[in-house]
């Protein structure tokens, strides 16, 4: 039992932390994304550093490397561990995901913020709680032009949503995660809080007047 939680646990780590954006921007523009802008690895940054679809085909990769981690570690926990509730080991494997992206081994540990693979990780846990969240980003985007704001505020509503629009069992491990993985991204944006309620933080799609 343990050997096979701890599996799914390093499997999960694993594809999470595969750092999408940091290989794009070195594999198609020889850049290290790391020294550029802001320094973060995520589809942002990666925007802002002049490669809107290298930014877009990031942030979808992210994305698809959280919803492979959770859906992979659900089929793998009904396997191999059987009479233990199927949410609980996609949760596990959506943690470890989240864990992978912002801690990365090959980066030494220094990742994205995990808005991307978080929605990827719930939207095969909790499609709907997922859903409504992302439309609760784009919504703030859309009237502030602050993709910071639109991620804490999407991420902080994720775990409602997901209590009200989830169906059957919520056993409180899949529950903990949830609110686990929103606080990881709100924590991961603190340096973003500081500038917000500096009133310094750059708007997407805003150039900086000099």
């Amino acid at each position: 039992m343990l050997l096979a939680i701890t599996s799914i646990a390093v499997a999960a780590y694993f594809f999470g932390s595969i750092p999408t954006g940091y290989l794009l921007v070195r594999i198609f523009r020889k850049q290290d994304i790391r020294s550029l802008g802001s320094g973060n690895i995520g589809a942002t940054n990666v925007i802002r550093a002049g490669g809107k679809g290298l930014g877009a085909a990031t942030f979808f990769i992210d994305v698809l490397k959280g919803s492979a981690a959770v859906y992979l570690g659900g089929l793998a926990g009904a396997s191999l561990l059987p009479t233990f509730q199927n949410r609980d080991m996609q949760a596990l494997a959506a943690i470890f995901a989240v864990l992978g992206h912002m801690f990365p081994v090959w980066l030494r540990f220094r990742g994205g913020k995990g808005v991307a693979t978080g929605f990827g990780v719930f939207l095969v846990a909790a499609p709907l709680g997922a859903l409504a969240a992302i439309t609760v980003f784009f919504v703030i985007l859309a009237i502030t032009r602050y993709v910071s704001l639109a991620s804490i505020l999407g991420a902080a509503s994720f775990p409602f949503f997901a209590w009200l629009l989830v169906k059957g069992d919520r056993p409180p491990f899949f529950i903990a995660v949830q609110f686990a993985v929103a606080a990881l991204i709100i924590i991961k944006h603190h340096q973003n809080i500081h500038r917000l309620l500096a009133g310094t933080e750059s708007r997407f799609g805003v150039k900086k007047t000099a």
